[in-house]
């Protein structure tokens, strides 16, 4: 049973330090919609989200009410619609895209997930399609989100999908300039992508995933940076246990409302994401949590350290609070939705190369980052290549979502609004990696993939 104490301190989270649950995500299956017509598919797809989604909205809301935690957004996730339309013999997928957008808009959710391939090892027709149709999709849509996973511990990296990606990203932002390629924002690209991922850009339906699931993504950075305030002074053990117990008191709102929710909308419970995921507002920042453990500027010598620190002690935490913990889980790294982030890139000491290296012990990777509009599509691709290699080595998610943005050179800066915040345009090592990526192929599974 929980004593007032336990009421009061959950209460001043809410109301002081920026808890919420950050999503409310509804899995569904759609592998049932396949039809050789893909309007006749894009009608089923329609008619099942708008049918087993039709009350996520309004669970969320009469949560929020009853149980005073704030639920940021309710999005939908997909079977990768790869999948979902190879059995037809169209050459694009834009109309299934077009259905998730309408019925995601009818029911009122923020993002629906599952524009989605998984070509970790090679393309099939669908996958092939599916690639082909991202830049016109997320530039005639508005909450529909696309992920292609191009690598994993047990398959490599496929160096054919990492080429095409950077040229995919090009057109998008191409054909979304207008709103400074917004639709790159849209848009991640995995190694080591996961089934139950509530966080949009980035969740899709996972083939060994029930016909429908609620998974719910909780997040917290200023509740984290609060507590780390009572053990100024303290050794770093104290700084560990800190954070791990204030991880576990988040997760358990997170379950709640989870096993609440999933009870209500009759289907099952899935997974807690535990995602200290950063919002452009003050006070809720991953940035501040490590400058609070001691860093002078997040980006500055011990950053790394800081972080594995951070991101281990969030995992403990959680995995006490709840035997489904799942997702992504840990700390996220988004430069635009972070106001530390974003005052760290402007003072200097935050840049690209070392974003990459705090990506080797954080929760997923290189996100939500601004380039110069000039940066070519075999740059882009590289950099995805390394990140996908950091989640290949070590065996964890990592991900690349990066916006060139057409027109925009270093120091220029970009508004998304909302959680996706703005931020200032990075500068993007010049030194051309064209030949190593024109090579294509696949990068082989490393040794550590032979676990059986």
């Amino acid at each position: 049973m929980f004593d007032i104490k336990d009421v009061l301190e959950t209460t001043g989270m809410i109301t002081k330090n920026n808890l919420d649950v950050r999503t409310i995500t509804m899995g569904i299956s759609l592998r049932d919609c396949s039809h050789p017509d893909i309007n006749v598919t894009a009608r089923k797809i329609y008619d099942k989200v708008t049918k087993k989604a039709e009350n996520l909205v309004k669970v969320g809301e009469e949560l929020e009410t009853e149980l005073g935690v704030p639920i940021i957004n309710k999005r939908i996730s997909v079977t990768p619609i790869s999948i979902v339309g190879e059995s037809s013999d169209a050459n694009t997928y834009v109309p299934l895209a077009k259905a998730l957008d309408a019925a995601g808009k009818a029911i009122g959710v923020n993002f629906v997930g599952g524009f989605t391939a998984q070509v970790d090892k090679g393309y099939t027709k669908g996958d092939r399609i599916l690639l082909a149709s991202i830049p016109e999709a997320l530039a005639t849509t508005d909450i529909v989100c696309s992920s292609v996973a191009v690598g994993s511990t047990k398959c490599g990296i496929n160096m054919d999908a990492v080429a095409e990606m950077g040229h995919i990203i090009k057109a998008t932002a191409e054909l979304t300039k207008e709103k400074d390629a917004l639709g790159c924002a849209k848009l991640v690209v995995f190694c080591n992508a996961v089934p139950d991922n509530p966080f949009m850009a980035g969740a899709f339906h996972g083939v060994t995933e029930p016909e429908t699931v609620i998974n719910v993504g909780v997040s917290g950075p200023g509740v984290v940076k609060r507590a780390l305030e009572d053990v100024r002074g303290q050794d770093i053990g104290a700084v560990a246990e800190m954070i791990k117990r204030t991880a576990f008191k988040i997760t358990r709102v997170g379950q709640l409302v989870a096993q609440e929710a999933a009870k209500r909308l009759n289907t099952q419970f899935g997974i807690i994401d535990l995602s200290l995921a950063p919002t452009p507002a003050i006070g809720d920042s991953v940035a501040h949590i490590l400058e609070e453990i001691g860093l002078e500027s997040c980006g500055g010598p011990g950053t790394t350290a800081t972080l594995a620190l951070l991101n281990d002690a969030v995992k403990k935490g959680g995995l006490m609070a709840s035997s489904y913990v799942g997702g992504l889980s840990g700390a996220f790294i988004p430069v635009s939705e972070d106001a530390g982030m974003i005052a760290a890139v402007e003072k200097g000491s935050l840049t690209l190369e070392k974003l990459e290296a705090m990506t080797c012990v954080c929760s997923v990777g290189l996100d939500m980052i601004a380039i110069p509009g000039s940066t070519t599509a075999a740059t882009i691709s590289a950099i995805i290549a390394d990140e996908a290699a950091i989640g290949m080595i070590n065996n964890k998610t990592t991900a690349v979502r990066i916006i060139p943005v057409p027109g925009k050179i270093v120091g220029d800066t970009v508004e998304f609004g909302g959680l996706l915040g703005y931020c200032p345009v990075m500068a993007v090592n010049n030194f051309k990696p064209d030949v190593f990526i024109a090579r294509g192929g696949r990068i082989p599974a490393p040794v550590r993939s032979l676990t059986n």
